[in-house]
């Protein structure tokens, strides 16, 4: 950490008061405060970081969504599948945040846009929305960035097949991209770890 940067308990402190009830968990790890917020207070939230003196998030580094249902293996988690996560720096006041909001609905996950609070929010939104189905309400333009038109699904998503549903190839005869059912055969590949004896000891 520089020697410059806000210490992160007291960034802490700052969040936690400037968000009052609206932040439900604001929490330091590894040198950097994590602030979770509920899909109710998200947009709020957002703007208040934005505005307030004490914070001054004038930048969205990054943003981006999360399948949680496998962390920490396979059933241990008990939380709400999908999460946003994005990343804000103030650039006046030297101090980072990260911040986390839950989907309300497994099914139909969605969370309020950012887009109105910092345009840099649009990209980052539409590749949550293309890769696992996050969808961001007032986005308004809300439609894949990195998969093709007709794409079936959302490839970030744990129980999407590795292998996907079809391939793609160019068919020289009829001149034109054309879709196939996948022709890979699904296997697991296990490595084989070779440990040497009392390797790492002292």
């Amino acid at each position: 950490m520089s020697e410059y940067a806000v210490d992160p308990q007291a960034l802490r402190e700052t969040v936690a008061g400037v968000l009052g009830a609206r932040a439900q968990r604001v929490e330091v790890a590894r040198g950097e405060v994590t602030l979770t917020v509920s899909p109710d207070d998200y947009l709020a939230a957002m703007r208040a970081l934005r505005d307030a003196p004490e914070c001054k998030f004038e930048q969205l580094v990054d943003l981006c969504g999360m399948d949680m249902s496998t962390y920490g293996g396979e059933g241990r988690w008990q939380g709400r599948r999908f999460c946003v996560v994005s990343h804000l720096l103030s650039v006046s006041l030297n101090q980072r945040l990260r911040v986390k909001v839950y989907c309300a609905d497994d099914e139909f996950p969605a969370v309020d846009s950012v887009t109105e609070v910092w345009n840099g929010a649009n990209w980052f939104e539409r590749e949550a929305f293309d890769l696992f189905g996050i969808v961001f309400d007032g986005h308004n333009d809300l439609r894949r960035i990195l998969t093709d038109y007709g794409f079936a699904g959302h490839p970030f998503r744990k129980d999407f097949p590795l292998t996907g549903h079809v391939e793609m190839r160019y068919d020289a005869e009829r001149e034109r991209v054309v879709y196939e059912p996948v022709s890979i055969e699904p296997r697991e590949i296990t490595p084989r770890i070779i440990r040497e004896e009392h390797y790492g000891e002292l």
